[in-house]
């Protein structure tokens, strides 16, 4: 049986920025034709971890190969985005996108359907001085997009973006994958775990869970929702428990009240525990939002593969 060489590792990669220590040990494999999401809040190393892969950065310690070779030894088979480091502010989009069809041999006319898409066509002879940050990084990722390799690194790419555009971007994200290209797209915006083949969790400088979304979703426990001022009372109930996350909340769920089969008495009970008035609770099925929270917010690791 042929079985296919993943695109790329890392193993063991840390890196550390003077005495501070940014990535512990990651261990992380990406297979060809998959799109991995690389999720975590904003400062956790997802950044790094992407140009330790395209081989911009060196990690402190560990290794890691693309197609079987280190990652700094070649640049024709990826294209790499990194947040807010592509766009030249002092020339104008059109003269962007020349410079970097000079720049990589792989560059193709793919770029005028993606700005068209993305909207800003119409804007392409202004300098991207005076772009906003949505359209810098629209166009940084028609450039970035534009480049035929088999392996994508899309650092943020969404980041700026409003949410009419994100259905878009996943759009073109799913035409890449379904071109038999890979993707590994970071993000710290929960709406984009519904695009990705498998999700990976970077949580305290390591890889904290990966799954496919609707596996790691059944993994989160029911969420406690409150609209309640004084909910910070639930976490006394339920201290050391798991926990799920409901919009600005932190609200805690004790293993033996999410497999409870009468809902109501443990919402009553609680009310009575905590004082919040039984109208205010509720427990409902977690959402993307819960899921990210939930791996990026202390939950005891997974597997780091």
């Amino acid at each position: 049986m042929d079985v296919t060489e993943p695109v790329a590792t890392a193993d063991g990669v840390s890196k550390s920025f003077g005495d501070d220590g940014v990535l512990e040990a990651v261990d992380l494999i990406v297979e060809a034709g998959e799109l991995l999401v690389l999720m975590g809040p904003n400062g956790v190393g997802k950044s790094v971890l992407l140009s330790c892969l395209a081989g911009s950065q060196r990690p402190s310690a560990g290794d890691v190969e693309v197609f079987g070779e280190p990652a700094t030894a070649r640049a024709d088979t990826t294209s790499f985005l990194l947040q807010d480091a592509l766009a030249l502010e002092k020339l104008t989009g059109r003269e962007n996108v020349n410079f970097y069809r000079r720049l990589h041999p792989q560059f193709t006319d793919a770029w005028r359907d993606h700005v068209a898409r993305l909207g800003i066509a119409d804007d392409l002879d202004r300098p991207v001085a005076d772009y906003s940050g949505g359209m810098v990084r629209k166009l940084e990722l028609a450039i970035a997009a534009s480049i035929d390799v088999p392996l994508y690194l899309f650092d943020e790419p969404t980041a700026a973006l409003d949410l009419a555009t994100v259905p878009t971007v996943h759009e073109l994200f799913r035409e890449k994958r379904a071109a038999g290209k890979t993707l590994v797209v970071t993000s710290h915006r929960p709406m984009n775990a519904d695009v990705a083949d498998r999700l990976a969790f970077l949580a305290g400088g390591r890889i904290v869970a990966t799954g496919a979304p609707e596996e790691l979703l059944a993994s989160v426990p029911p969420v406690l929702e409150t609209r309640a001022a004084n909910a910070s009372a639930l976490a006394a109930v339920a201290d050391g428990e798991p926990f799920a996350v409901a919009g600005n909340v932190r609200a805690v769920v004790p293993s033996e009240y999410g497999a409870a089969a009468d809902p109501e008495g443990v919402l009553a009970d609680l009310a009575a525990e905590t004082g919040i008035d039984r109208a205010d609770l509720s427990i409902v099925e977690p959402t993307y939002t819960a899921l990210f929270n939930y791996y990026t917010n202390g939950v005891p690791t997974t597997n780091g593969q």
